[in-house]
């Protein structure tokens, strides 16, 4: 394709004097009252587009290069034109420019290329590059066995982009196109598609993870936050009194002023011994201190010198000769009382709750750090109860604001409807679009948690963000941004340490056996199949999944605009072939298929079964039994007492409703012993057998009459026929 030249094109490399003196952003919208002219000029040696970077979650590194680090001058000047062109032209239909935020990402798959070409060539002559170079270059690449496909992909892509942008650059580009346009098939890349629909390969969530991560991170939010802002309330009263009490004695000598602090010492530990508690210790040996324990060899994490000191109104980072565990302090006083006293843990006053057991507490006693990592975990956890129940991308959820959060109310004043306010990034313009999600209660109150942890973190009263650094060095990020990913895993291994008491991890194992490793997509993708497939499963219980659903649906002003009704749809598509999978492969293994509809959804089964020849089903090519699976699959509603293989024909509960043109099955009016489209199979075991269970306990009430009990036996003998019809064999 040709890029018609263009005398006026402020992006085309001029050779004059006042090309290095264009902006390296010529159009795009920058942050408000940022004089475009005080931008990075194209001949700098670094770019800082940082700001034209718009979204919350978006690193600024990401949107700046250096290329002082490049040691030649034609893979630096290629390189400067080449990212100068990406910035700002767009070519229809095969090109657009590329936002601040993919600088570097670009730089450094460009800089790749670029150095690959002049090690093999002696110099950046593109125009004079081949093929085969190229071939030379995807076979380097692909050889990294650390190296996904995808990402091979992505780097042969940035070749094309050389090709395209030919005229952009001093020296031309490449003349012809690089494996005719095919990157991503040259890296041995290609999507997947199932029945039409493009398979997402972000990894979802099991069930056996999402189910408890999701039930501590909603325990954390309506529980265990009480604890930690009461702890947070006792920390900052504690240091207001400290501060009260030094400036008090500012002028006094230092012998009256230890004195003072050797009262305070004394009448904390008499207050101590009255309430039957302890001298306070860290909960975790910092820094690899530690003291001796009671036993030989025994030891212990040291002293809570701080705690100690806020009550004796010591500031030891201002003033440090006054250090309670120094030899001119009172370590003598300490070690007395604790062996009066003992020791325990953490050492604030404020009593955490119980934990899931209900009887142990959910964590030891706070102290400053247990605290500053809790009030972390606390922002994880309401982290994910947003990201998961909202549907909303990591860029959205991060772009929400204190005071995001907003309630529509009914004539009675009660809250009929949670909306949030944020902004959508992706396919819009690079300042995002203002949007509305509807939502549900568990989100509200995550946020509301969250607009009080953002209160208190510095530099609150310059940011309105929902996601600041709780805790960071003065030269550290104000935003928790791309770090969110580490702070979430960190979590997962937290939670596995408050459970360690009970001898299992809090979240179980992956399918490696490995902890699940959560990455911020993996919560959208998560509730969408969950919303599509399971909408009555083992999480829908937690948390009202029916209103969840409705939310997500109603949510983004009521349009489209987020794409997230679409992916639910794929995500349905797909769950779809899976299930048909599951049905597949237990009818090759012996189980039966009973109910109405079984024998015609086994005969459909085991003539995909014939059409696959003599290769024994389970080693058959997934991709292939897809395909033949594909319309069965389409007609599959999984339910709790049967799954619906929907023909508007013949289904009882059309008939109910007299809706014969309806495109879906009404689940809650299903008769799955009667209905021809009901199929039970060994997965819906439980609930039959849970129903059997109930109607025999029910028979043991005496106060039942003879009609009812007549009903509650024919009851059980359908159930009955219902389990026999699992345990059946295939017949195949």
């Amino acid at each position: 394709m040709t890029v018609p030249a263009a005398r006026d094109d402020p992006a085309r490399p001029d050779p004059g004097s006042h090309a290095d003196m264009r902006p390296a952003l010529l159009t795009a919208s920058l942050a408000e009252g940022f004089d475009r002219m005080r931008l990075s000029r194209y001949g700098d040696a670094q770019w800082d587009l940082t700001p034209a970077v718009f979204r919350g979650n978006a690193p600024r590194s990401h949107a700046s290069c250096d290329f002082a680090a490049i040691e030649h001058d034609d893979v630096r000047e290629t390189l400067r034109a080449f990212l100068h062109a990406r910035l700002n032209v767009d070519i229809p239909g095969r090109r657009s420019r590329i936002p601040p935020t993919r600088l570097r990402t670009v730089f450094h798959h460009a800089r790749r290329f670029l150095e690959f070409v002049r090690l093999r060539r002696g110099a950046v002559d593109l125009p004079r590059v081949e093929q085969a170079l190229l071939d030379d270059y995807a076979r380097t690449l692909r050889d990294d066995r650390r190296r996904q496909p995808a990402a091979v992909a992505h780097l042969l892509d940035v070749v094309v982009d050389f090709h395209l942008y030919r005229e952009r650059l001093p020296r031309g580009g490449l003349g012809f196109e690089p494996w005719g346009g095919g990157a991503a098939t040259a890296a041995g890349f290609t999507v997947a598609r199932v029945g039409g629909a493009v398979e997402n390969r972000t990894p979802r969530m099991p069930e056996a993870v999402i189910t408890p991560l999701l039930a501590w991170s909603l325990r954390y939010v309506t529980q265990f936050s009480h604890d930690i802002f009461a702890a947070r309330a006792e920390l900052l009263a504690l240091e207001a009194r400290r501060d009260a009490l030094r400036a008090g004695e500012a002028g006094l000598a230092d012998v009256e002023r230890r004195r003072r602090h050797r009262d305070r010492l004394a009448a904390y530990f008499d207050r101590l011994r009255r309430e039957g508690r302890s001298v306070p210790l860290w909960t975790n040996a910092h820094n690899g201190v530690v003291r001796d324990g009671p036993g030989d060899g025994d030891t212990t994490p040291p002293v809570n010198a701080h705690l100690l000191h806020l009550h004796m109104g010591v500031d030891v980072q201002v003033e440090p000769r006054f250090h309670v565990m120094l030899t001119t302090g009172e370590p003598a006083i300490v070690e007395q009382a604790i062996g009066a006293l003992g020791v325990e843990t953490g050492g604030f006053d404020t009593v955490p709750s119980a934990g899931p057991d209900g009887v142990r507490p959910w964590r030891p006693r706070f102290d400053v750090k247990t605290l500053a990592e809790e009030e972390r975990m606390l922002q994880a956890a309401a982290y994910v109860v947003c990201a998961y129940l909202s549907g909303m991308r990591d860029c959205e959820v991060q772009a929400m604001k204190r005071g995001c959060a907003s309630v529509d109310r009914g004539e009675d004043g009660l809250v009929v409807r949670h909306r949030l306010r944020s902004t959508i990034y992706k396919r819009k313009a690079t300042g995002g679009e203002p949007a509305t999600w509807v939502t549900i209660a568990p989100v509200a109150d995550a946020i509301a948690v969250l607009e009080r942890l953002a209160a208190k973190a510095p530099g609150a009263e310059a940011s309105d963000t929902l996601w600041p650094v709780l805790t960071r060095q003065a030269s550290g990020k104000a935003q928790v941004a791309n770090t969110i990913v580490r702070q979430l895993n960190a979590y997962l291994e937290h939670l596995d340490g408050l459970a360690a008491a009970s001898g299992d991890p809090a979240i179980p194992p992956g399918p490696d056996g490995q902890r699940w490793h959560v990455t911020t997509r993996q919560f959208r993708r998560t509730i969408a199949w969950h919303i599509a497939n399971r909408p009555f499963g083992a999480v829908a219980g937690m948390i009202q999944y029916k209103h969840a659903s409705v939310a997500a649906f109603e949510g983004y002003a009521g349009s489209t605009a987020s794409g997230f009704r679409a992916e639910i749809e794929a995500e349905r598509r797909l769950g779809q072939i899976e299930d048909v999978l599951a049905h597949f492969d237990a009818r090759q293994g012996g189980g039966a298929l009973s109910g109405p509809a079984g024998p015609r959804v086994g005969r459909a089964l085991d003539a995909v079964a014939d059409n696959l020849g003599p290769l024994p089903a389970m080693l058959a090519n997934r991709g292939r039994l897809r395909v033949l699976l594909a319309d069965l699959a389409r007609t599959l509603h999984v339910g709790v007492l049967a799954d619906c293989f929907f023909d508007p024909s013949t289904a009882l509960c059309l008939k109910h409703l007299g809706a014969p043109d309806a495109v879906g099955p009404r689940t809650a009016l299903c008769e799955p012993t009667r209905c021809p489209n009901a199929c039970i199979a060994e997965r819906h075991r439980p609930a039959w057998a849970r129903a059997a269970a109930e109607a025999r306990t029910l028979l043991r009430e005496k106060r039942l009459s003879s009609p009812q009990r007549l009903a509650l036996d024919r009851e059980i003998d359908r159930v009955e026929a219902v389990l026999d019809g699992i345990d059946a064999p295939s017949g195949r």
